[in-house]
């Protein structure tokens, strides 16, 4: 890593920041001729000491060379003192990033499917696909919809195929409810939850279910920034959250993360290819919760409305 250029070493640590288990591939080792074993070996220490204090597993530290080929698809024993796998071997052995099935259900609508010529009126006549973000889904779910408000209940699942049946988060549903209701591509399909009642509060109204996640249009988050100029205060993006678009405009610029010593400093500005954390306002509330909750509801992309260039990655709070 100590390799790369300045700009380059930040768009790789961008990637290892929340990441369970990584795997570290030192390449270029082979233009260092007889120093590459030394020079490996400093940067395996040096890479141990900052994930035990970023509090990230590493799986491997590999010496590559991509233009000899060295441990690449196939392992070179003791080159650079590694007796190791290759890097193609390793990454086939990586765990499959797990399905949020143990989040309530979450359903962003892709696609909306009109039946123009059906005379049923016993339930909605229109199908909405996508993609089940997290939970499972099932025929008598009651779900809410964003950002309408409207509930209604599950009278039709099924899968691509069109075989009827439960569809759990990771894999294509169409959705059909009980009545006719207004939803459009970048709605949510959400869970209703009914919040725990206070034990101490003997006077207290029953709770009334509700969708599992907050609407807000207020949010805190990580940015890692891609453009090529600083992010500042005051701006105005694209958000992209599921299949909706929204204006995002930043409040504040909270702090900026310092990669080599993972210290918070006091910024105005995020700088290209910097982490640093942010305050948004949105145009229209979206149903957010923590990245650490949820991967899909937790995140967004911030797009250049000038230019739409895929500006910068964000983490919910």
């Amino acid at each position: 890593v100590d390799l790369l250029p300045q700009t380059r070493r930040h768009s790789l640590l961008v990637n290892l920041l929340r990441v369970p288990g990584i795997i570290f591939a030192v390449n270029k080792l082979d233009a260092l001729g007889d120093d590459a074993t030394a020079a490996f070996a400093k940067i395996s220490e040096a890479l141990q000491a900052f994930a035990k204090q970023a509090g990230i597993a590493v799986t491997a530290t590999i010496p590559m060379s991509a233009l000899k080929g060295h441990n690449v698809v196939e392992a070179t024993p003791g080159w650079c003192g590694y007796q190791g796998l290759s890097l193609l071997a390793l990454l086939e052995t990586l765990p499959v990033t797990a399905a949020e099935t143990n989040v309530p259900f979450a359903f962003p609508v892709q696609w909306v499917e009109k039946f123009h010529n059906s005379a049923d009126t016993s339930q909605g006549r229109r199908v909405f696909w996508g993609r089940v973000a997290t939970g499972t889904v099932q025929v008598g779910d009651t779900i809410s919809i964003h950002p309408s408000g409207q509930t209604a209940v599950v009278a039709q699942v099924v899968n691509h195929a069109r075989v009827p049946g439960s569809i759990a988060a990771g894999h294509g549903a169409g959705i059909t409810l009980d009545r006719e209701v207004d939803v459009s591509r970048g709605d949510w399909l959400l869970a209703q939850v009914t919040p725990a009642a206070d034990p101490d509060d003997e006077f207290a109204d029953t709770p009334k279910p509700r969708a599992f996640a907050e609407a807000t249009r207020e949010i805190k988050a990580t940015v890692a920034w891609m453009d090529d100029e600083p992010l500042v205060a005051g701006r105005v993006y694209l958000a992209l959250h599921g299949h909706r678009w929204i204006k995002a405009k930043v409040k504040r610029i909270v702090h900026s993360l310092d990669i080599n010593t993972l210290q918070e400093h006091d910024a105005t500005e995020i700088a290209p290819n910097a982490i640093g954390h942010i305050e948004l306002a949105l145009q229209e509330a979206i149903t957010a919760v923590p990245y650490a909750q949820s991967r899909v509801l937790g995140s967004l992309i911030l797009v250049d409305t000038a230019t739409h260039k895929t500006s910068g990655a964000l983490l919910l709070s």
